[in-house]
């Protein structure tokens, strides 16, 4: 395994029964990187977080973590990870404050350090002014965040987190991201799993996209949009009375369907420069000249990518085909 490699498996399996939850998952994550596995509910993204973390047993392939396998070198792997699952692992009937000194004490802090820690923690991550609290009176990103300064108590070297912000609202989420971002900043290597694809773009230098326990596809933000081989065509009329006349030269000037937007001088269209002789842009120029060729002005005019839920529809979509 690579130095530079936090996380390398090679065809890793888990069986229940007869579903495969896991079908043969290939990861190669870098050190240092926010790596995302991207994937609906069921795609066995946290059944592949639960054995690198050496809470489950493969039942085939292979899972090192920094070069440790998952099952022969389980003691050395779990000294440097640490996971915090879906739901908060915190006792709710205890403070902010005795969770953190509790858990400190128990990974063998001493006393006064370990309520050192557990300020530090509680003032880093804005919860000062609750640490006095019970827990089962925090909102939910108060108890995501009081869960996430839980698992980094001692500093590890991976951090698993799996769908960390679900359920929350969007500047609960915000919060938590930025709590990510501190986290890597400080070193430490995050596998996040989400079923969020804006947390994924957000947060990711690398992102898999699992479905059905296999990883149908891996890359950069930006590979993986331009894998899909399409982009959006967003324009803006000087004069509404013309959107009509609008809609159909675009539709067939590109071959595709145009949306109308709530702006009644606003329309967007796919355009798709994968089969095509024109690329994306060649496609957009094209339609914009047919445009003025009607007599018909545009104000303004982008031409964007696909975004991520776009793209992953469109895998997913491909994958049933080929099914």
């Amino acid at each position: 395994m690579s130095t530079d490699l936090a996380i390398e498996t090679t065809g890793l399996v888990k069986v229940f029964g007869e579903n495969r939850a896991v079908d043969g998952v290939d990861l190669r994550v870098p050190t240092g990187t926010v790596y995302g596995v991207l994937g609906p509910n069921g795609a066995g993204k946290t059944t592949t977080v639960r054995m690198l973390a050496t809470l489950l047993r493969p039942d085939g392939g292979e899972a090192r973590v920094f070069g440790k396998d998952v099952q022969r070198d389980a003691d050395a792997v779990r000294s440097r990870v640490s996971l915090t699952g879906q739901y908060a692992s915190v006792d709710e009937d205890l403070t902010g404050t005795e969770n953190l000194v509790l858990l400190a004490r128990l990974l063998g802090h001493s006393k006064p350090a370990a309520r050192e820690r557990a300020a530090q923690l509680l003032e880093a991550f804005g919860l000062r002014e609750a640490s006095d609290k019970q827990v089962k009176n925090y909102s939910g990103g108060m108890r995501r965040r009081i869960d996430i300064a839980a698992s980094i108590l001692n500093t590890p070297d991976l951090l698993f987190l799996d769908e960390p912000t679900t359920g929350l609202d969007p500047r609960s989420r915000n919060q938590v991201w930025d709590i990510v971002r501190a986290v890597v900043a400080q070193g430490t290597t995050v596998l996040l799993t989400t079923q969020y694809l804006d947390e994924a773009d957000q947060l990711a230098s690398r992102i898999a996209v699992i479905d059905h326990g296999k990883v149908i596809a891996e890359g950069t933000k930006g590979e993986l949009k331009a894998s899909v081989g399409s982009g959006a065509v967003h324009l803006r009329l000087r004069e509404a009375g013309q959107r009509p006349e609008a809609e159909r030269v675009l539709a067939a000037a590109l071959g595709a369907e145009v949306v109308l937007d709530p702006d009644p001088v606003a329309l967007t269209a796919r355009v798709d420069g994968s089969g095509s002789d024109r690329g994306a842009a060649e496609q957009a120029a094209h339609a914009l000249a047919e445009l003025a060729r009607n007599g018909i002005t545009v104000d303004n005019f982008a031409l964007g990518q696909p975004s991520l839920d776009e793209v992953f529809l469109a895998l997913t979509d491909k994958k049933g085909e080929a099914a």
